[in-house]
């Protein structure tokens, strides 16, 4: 499968950033993680990062033109009010999973919220870099 791994605001400082919450690893090896497993697995991922709402549309819209299988987002913040994200994946009709590294359901009431699950066919939340891989598998019976 075609992927494209998209992280969204912050992510960018994993290991940095509370590393109770969001683990030691960082960015940079969170990545490789991904591409690791995702290659074990015989899919062509593209990992995508940015701190910019308008760039992660951008990037989403890119997947549809260049026609990928499936999409794994984890928006950041923007999980919890950008109805531009949610219209974006709502728009190129690619299945997508959102994932967290954290459980946002035992965090602070704000991230249990999420206005972009709604246009996914999943979350998954909670399991650490683990969840892409997750998001991985559950694309292929899709």
């Amino acid at each position: 499968m075609k992927l494209m791994v998209i992280n969204g605001p912050n992510l960018n400082m994993l290991g940095v950033r509370e590393k109770g919450v969001y683990g030691k690893k960082s960015f940079e090896e969170v990545c490789k993680y991904i591409e690791s497993e995702g290659k074990k697995r015989g899919n062509d991922i593209t990992l995508f990062q940015s701190n910019i709402e308008g760039e992660i549309i951008n990037c989403i819209q890119k997947a549809y033109y260049e026609e990928y299988d499936g999409i794994i987002i984890n928006p950041g913040a923007f999980t919890h009010y950008s109805y531009a994200l949610h219209d974006a994946i709502k728009g190129v009709s690619i299945p997508t999973v959102e994932i967290h590294l954290s459980n946002i359901h035992a965090r602070e009431e704000f991230r249990k919220t999420s206005v972009t699950a709604p246009a996914c066919i999943g979350q998954i939340c909670g399991f650490g870099e683990f969840g892409y891989i997750m998001a991985m598998e559950a694309l292929l019976i899709k």
